[in-house]
């Protein structure tokens, strides 16, 4: 149920469209955004996941130039969100207005800061904060510092008087909200109960079936009190239905879950994926172990030598089961993705190295890359090796990862 609500019951479609990513959005709500681009960037790879092969322009279009569909805000951490939803956000923007506004805040200390800041935004429109430092006055005392045209920004947009309006490359563009977010969605109030309450409905039809933990994290909602009044209300009116999950219990007592009442049961889940670190999926750590006996930790701000997985591994799903973990590369000088670590999970089985093989492949291709290469480091890494070579669909190598060579 928690899989098909993310869209992995569905057929991967022969193109991908538009269309296509809207509706893996409407599952998702948001896409959370990174800017770690070892193999891909984060924000690329659930669309890949669920639809397969399809050009990352589409959605660069979609979500990186300025755009009437999509807009960026902490809707979990950032994230690309619908911009229909800005209403909703209402209660974390007045959240950060008092934390960072309060007297003897940044905020407080540099208020010409930000109104030279506002003053530009309001005069030239959307602009990258070196389009903003290119006109600073010359003329500017103590008060400046270059540092601050980008803490400024980011102040206004936490607060709600800034707002993204595309990137360039991976650069953010800002402009002020008025002149991103359509006036008629701006001026619209949602009470704050209101706006948790839909973003819990929301969070229990793209978890299928979800603990309130779950349904806070979904949208990173700190008042669990307001959490459990809106399930309470949710339950009331018929769109939440309380379960028991096998399994999932704390001293010994089963969890408080609850279905969507749209939660569906696939007759049958032969899906296959490489998953980010921040797919819905997994990007609870909680859950992820729950549901799916992954107890998963990125290991990026690890040391190399004390990393157990890799930098950056991905999760790979089959069927209804994680089975595995992949750090995975783009060596584009080379042409060629290298699977630098291949792990076993407790929930695989021998014949799953084919559909991770197969994943692999389909990776490579996403991503142009004209060979596979994988290391000797890792319990999967051989059968990995093994069912590339044995699918045949892209040459395959072999090279030794450092961690191999001290060894």
């Amino acid at each position: 149920m928690a899989l098909a609500a993310q869209g992995f019951s569905r057929a991967r479609p022969a193109a991908v469209s538009s269309r296509h990513v809207h509706r893996v959005m409407d599952r998702l709500g948001v896409l959370q955004i990174d800017s770690v681009n070892v193999f891909a960037r984060s924000h690329y790879m659930p669309l890949f996941s669920r639809l397969g092969v399809y050009d990352p322009a589409l959605l660069d279009r979609l979500f990186l130039s300025r755009t009437t569909h999509y807009v960026e805000y902490l809707a979990h951490e950032a994230t690309f969100m619908p911009i229909e939803d800005w209403p909703l956000w209402e209660f974390r923007r007045e959240y950060f207005r008092r934390r960072l506004e309060k007297a003897g805040s940044w905020a407080a200390s540099n208020e010409r800061t930000l109104a030279w800041v506002r003053d530009e935004l309001r005069a030239r429109g959307p602009l990258r904060p070196a389009d903003i430092r290119a006109d600073a006055p010359r003329e500017r005392g103590t008060w400046w510092d270059w540092d601050d045209v980008k803490v400024a920004l980011e102040h206004m947009w936490r607060t709600g008087e800034v707002a993204i309006s595309g990137r360039k490359g991976f650069e953010r563009t800002y402009a002020l909200a008025e002149q991103v977010v359509p006036a008629d969605i701006l001026s619209r109030e949602i009470a704050v109960p209101d706006a948790i309450r839909e973003l819990v409905r929301r969070a229990a039809r793209s978890s299928g079936v979800a603990t309130p933990s779950d349904l806070a994290d979904y949208y990173r909602i700190r008042d669990r009190a307001a959490v459990s009044q809106a399930i309470s209300e949710l339950e009331d009116d018929g769109e939440l239905l309380p379960v028991q999950v096998r399994g999932w219990e704390r001293g010994g007592r089963p969890l408080a879950a609850w279905r969507h009442r749209d939660a569906v049961l696939p007759r049958k889940l032969d899906a296959a994926a490489l998953l980010t670190p921040f797919d819905p999926v997994v990007w609870f750590r909680e859950r992820a172990l729950r549901a799916f006996d992954l107890d998963y930790r990125i290991e990026i701000y690890v040391p190399a030598e004390k990393r157990r997985y890799g930098y950056y591994s991905l999760p790979v799903l089959v069927g209804d089961r994680i089975v595995s973990r992949v750090d995975l590369k783009a060596d584009r000088a080379a042409s060629t993705l290298q699977v630098q670590s291949a792990w076993w999970e407790p929930q695989a089985r021998p014949e799953d190295a084919g559909r991770i093989a197969a994943e692999l492949a389909l990776a490579a291709t996403w991503q142009g890359l004209e060979h596979v290469s994988v290391s000797g480091w890792g319990t999967a890494a051989d059968a990995v090796h093994a069912a590339l070579h044995g699918l045949g669909a892209v040459p395959v190598r072999r090279h030794v990862h450092a961690r191999e060579s001290a060894a």
